[in-house]
């Protein structure tokens, strides 16, 4: 297993046809509050956390981490990309020898419905295959979160397991960059 620390970071630039994934900068950090502020963009992932708590612990240049993009629309950041080591007890934290690879996005709620999340993570997807090839990836998602798993269908995610976690039935899937041998 491949440590997401050890691949070189930032890579450049990451362009789609309509993307940019990038580093965070400063100037991303209101964006960041607002994602994580957001009842709408929390409503599967336990609700939003205080904005004045938000405000006083998000650093300067939040979000500055090996697997962590930003995504850019027209110059302007509208969402995140992570590709995280799981573990058990730290979801979204990059650990050694701690589990799978974990896909993760918020986009901001004004940027929903215009493919902008399927056409990152395919990307995002595509550079993680690249750095590191034959590695499964997971996404966790609510069974309720039909924008979720209807993206996790379109990227190719299958279904792995349901579980019971948090008071909702929860669904996790592995995404392959290469198919399995027959």
């Amino acid at each position: 297993m491949t440590e997401l620390g050890s691949v070189a970071w930032p890579p450049a630039p990451i362009r789609t046809e309509r993307l940019v994934l990038r580093e965070s900068q400063a100037r991303d950090r209101a964006v960041f509050i607002e994602l994580f502020a957001s009842s709408e963009v929390h409503t599967y992932l336990g609700g939003p956390r205080a904005r004045d708590e938000l405000e006083r612990t998000v650093p300067e240049v939040p979000g500055r981490r090996p697997g962590l993009f930003v995504i850019e629309l027209d110059a302007a950041m509208i969402g995140i990309i992570e590709l995280n080591r799981r573990d058990a007890e730290h979801r979204s934290q990059v650990r050694p020898d701690s589990g799978a690879v974990e896909l993760g996005y918020l986009v901001l709620r004004q940027a929903w419905g215009h493919g902008y999340a399927a056409e990152a993570c395919a990307a995002a997807l595509g550079w993680f295959a690249d750095v590191l090839p034959g590695e499964p990836v997971a996404l966790y998602t609510q069974t309720a979160n039909d924008r979720s798993m209807r993206l996790a269908a379109k990227l190719g995610f299958t279904e792995a397991e349901r579980f019971e976690e948090w008071g909702a039935e929860q669904w996790m899937g592995v995404w392959l960059s290469v198919p399995p041998s027959v």
